[in-house]
């Protein structure tokens, strides 16, 4: 097994899905390659390039962006993910792909990016979420959970119920809670269920990105340390 492909294993990826910062050069409020490092050193533990809506890059420069966003975290061993866009994931060399409900279908992604990439889908509920996974998602993206306005076609927020009417009801893979999430409310989402959390403005739009990150990787921690230890109790 590649070093990549043991990053699809429940567990690491569990882990890996903790801190999951999720950005295009839209989202941020100074220079995409400074907050990402910045956010990196802060202890985030994957990356979600997602350059859509208002403002989006296109053609080469959003491929030139992409490429040296990919370096970077390459470097620090944090794996890259691309949205939705299959081609440019595979031209990267990315290290998987998330799709949502409207995008291709979760089988046809998998044929195509092969065994050893991570493959993330998006769902709402219990029924998006058992679907998903029946058709190969390694992880879930669940939500949103919280009232967001970084998506500009974003659904109402679900609350955290869902999260426990997925695991009561046998969904056992990994899942990061995605909209409106920040350090405040980060450890109910995983006590809620969750293994990660995932954030956009809670990180791009924070006066300082390492601290923001930082804040964030202590209430997850936190979180799961306390969730590991009622298993253990259990």
């Amino acid at each position: 097994m590649s070093a990549r492909a043991s990053w699809r294993e429940p567990a690491e990826l569990s882990r890996l899905l903790q801190v999951y910062l999720i950005m295009g050069s839209n989202n941020c409020l100074r220079d995409p390659e400074q907050v990402l490092t910045d956010a990196i050193a802060g202890g985030i533990t994957m990356f979600q390039y997602r350059e859509k809506g208002t403002g989006a890059l296109t053609g080469d420069e959003r491929f030139k962006l992409a490429s040296r966003l990919r370096e970077i975290c390459r470097i620090s061993s944090v794996p890259f993910i691309v949205n939705d866009d299959i081609d440019l994931a595979l031209a990267l060399d990315a290290d998987g792909v998330h799709v949502g409900q409207e995008d291709e279908l979760a089988t046809e992604v998998r044929r195509r990016i092969g065994e050893d990439r991570i493959l993330g889908v998006s769902a709402y509920d219990l029924a998006e979420a058992e679907t998903a996974v029946r058709c190969g998602a390694d992880y879930l993206g669940v939500g949103p959970l919280y009232s967001t306005q970084t998506k500009e076609d974003a659904k109402s927020g679900s609350g955290l119920a869902v999260l426990s009417e997925m695991r009561e009801n046998g969904v056992v893979v990994p899942i990061v809670g995605i909209g409106g999430i920040h350090a405040g409310n980060a450890g109910d989402v995983v006590r809620a269920g969750a293994d990660g959390v995932s954030v956009i403005t809670a990180i791009t739009h924070a006066a300082n990105e390492r601290s923001a990150a930082e804040e964030l990787r202590s209430a997850v921690t936190a979180a799961v340390a306390i969730a590991a230890g009622k298993q253990c109790e259990a």
